[in-house]
């Protein structure tokens, strides 16, 4: 969340960059300026009460040795006005601390300069591609026939289990899911990144830490007896092992990498766009995360989308760029850039990662702290990225690969999958 020093001394300039996320900011950030002078000026009166208060009670002893009866009495009740006074004063202070909580998290990331003009996904700016779109017969089938045809993937038998939105792999589905997964865990750590095994469900401090909670749109599945959550991404367990610690600056950028299984309700979502693949309940991804200092940070979300964009290279993709515009952008995000693949049968291009800068964003909520080189304790920035999900990447691989002889595997693959078509 934002912190209430760049609010109040910033005002109008975050006022006008909230407006780039086509948020209207100006009566929630004046309501928490307020409930912050309120913060202050109950606790300014509060220290200065219990002040007077402790030099009233030392005082009645004396006025009691001195036979100042009447004094002392008078002190007394100057006393139990201060301390009713206290208590509406500690009252006030405490309502004050909890609506800045409540609407702090109301408020999104500030957006980095560089973020776009826009409202729709339409207004995202393409700002590099690569690779060629293969040229498919008439008869292509898209992945969903594919997977029948060659029985790689189950949805009915998902159905059948679970409900939509949770397919089976099977056979050679199956192996492609696990070559995929550690093709790009190798990759991840080829490229310095730590590998790490993280539960799959979190608490409700975890989900708060990196800005899933309070869930306003409802999104993530709730184990409501435990109040446990079950994560849509490894960038929350990931990114809450640095909760509530103070690192230091020789240490950083600290770089980790995780697969899991992620979950989203995908409430809302519908029509032909989410056949198939293309969105999912339970899906496979592998995430990478950074914690860093921040003047770092930017060189740090350069070099993440440049690694992303190797892989999608070695996997023969034909893929492209984007730098999201206001309106497209995550909540907690201050700069994104997604990736998107070219499905050849679909005729669409698939999103498949989204490489994001928070600043302090999460690491306010976090207390993600470092210490500097002068001994200063500062926020660090958090900074994540899918490398890569692999629903929509196994859509592109099975569609655009697909021969008359069978589907083709990606050279880089093929040590992964053990096999080289898939007939």
């Amino acid at each position: 969340m934002l912190t209430l020093k760049v609010i109040t001394k910033n005002t109008e300039e975050v006022i006008a960059r909230l407006a780039k996320k086509h948020f209207d900011g100006k009566e929630i950030v004046n309501q928490v300026i307020d409930a912050d002078k309120i913060r202050k000026s109950s606790q300014a009166q509060l220290d200065k009460n219990l002040s007077e208060l402790k030099r009233l009670s030392a005082s009645i002893g004396q006025l009691m040795k001195e036979g100042s009866a009447e004094a002392a009495a008078a002190a007394r009740n100057q006393v139990a006005e201060l301390k009713e006074a206290n208590q509406k004063l500690d009252a006030a202070m405490k309502d004050a601390e909890t609506r800045l909580a409540e609407m702090l998290c109301l408020i999104p990331n500030l957006p980095h300069d560089s973020v776009p003009e826009g409202k729709h996904a339409e207004d995202n700016i393409v700002e590099r591609t690569g690779g060629t779109v293969p040229t498919l017969p008439a008869d292509a089938l898209p992945h969903w026939d594919l997977a029948k045809k060659y029985d790689l993937i189950d949805f009915e038998l998902g159905v059948k289990i679970t409900g939509a939105g949770f397919p089976v792999y099977k056979g050679k589905g199956a192996r492609l899911q696990r070559a995929l997964i550690n093709f790009f865990l190798d990759n991840a750590r080829e490229a310095g990144y730590t590998e790490i095994q993280p539960p799959y469900v979190v608490n409700a401090d975890s989900g708060y830490g990196t800005g899933q909670l309070p869930d306003k749109e409802g999104q993530m599945y709730h184990a409501e007896i435990d109040n446990l959550y079950l994560i849509p991404t490894a960038e929350v367990p990931v990114t809450n092992i640095y909760r509530d610690t103070i690192l230091d600056a020789k240490d950083l950028p600290l770089k980790n990498t995780a697969y899991s299984a992620c979950f989203r309700r995908e409430a809302g979502s519908y029509g032909k766009d989410v056949r198939g693949l293309n969105r999912l309940h339970q899906f496979d991804k592998v995430e990478i995360v950074r914690i860093d200092k921040p003047e770092h940070s930017y060189q740090s979300l350069t070099e993440m989308v440049d690694y992303v964009q190797t892989l999608v290279e070695k996997l023969e993709l034909p893929w492209r760029i984007l730098r999201l515009c206001g309106g497209d952008m995550s909540f907690t995000s201050a700069l994104t850039f997604d990736f998107e693949v070219f499905s050849a049968a679909q005729q669409r291009w698939l999103e498949v990662s989204s490489v994001s800068n928070f600043e302090s964003y999460q690491a306010n909520r976090l207390k993600c702290r470092y210490r500097d080189e002068d001994k200063n304790i500062q926020l660090c920035h958090t900074l994540n990225g899918s490398a890569l999900a692999l629903p929509r990447i196994v859509a592109a691989l099975l569609e655009n690969n697909q021969t008359p002889d069978g589907i083709l595997i990606p050279k880089a693959l093929v040590p992964y999958t053990g096999f080289d078509k898939i007939d």
